[in-house]
């Protein structure tokens, strides 16, 4: 189930991302992380719902993570090239 709406924060538009859990039959359950259009970036198999949950959580995290050093990373380049 993604998300249907983001947020508006000045010009830049707020991605929102979620955890999904399912139970598959014999192979224990499946966590994605997806964002609002649907779009997978992780997914993995796991044999207990709980581990399901921290490893897509984690997922999460990593990627939220990356994304902030990524921005922190291209705005300090910006700086060094202002006079």
């Amino acid at each position: 189930m993604p998300c249907e709406t983001g947020t508006e924060q000045g010009t830049r538009l707020v991605g929102m991302f979620e955890v999904i859990l399912t139970r598959r039959k014999r192979f224990g359950w499946r966590w994605q992380v997806c964002d609002q259009s649907g779009k997978i970036f992780a997914d993995g198999f796991e044999r207990t719902r709980p581990s399901a949950k921290y490893q897509g959580e984690r997922a999460l995290f990593f990627l939220l993570s990356q994304a902030y050093l990524r921005n922190r990373s291209a705005a300090s380049s910006e700086d060094q090239r202002r006079p």
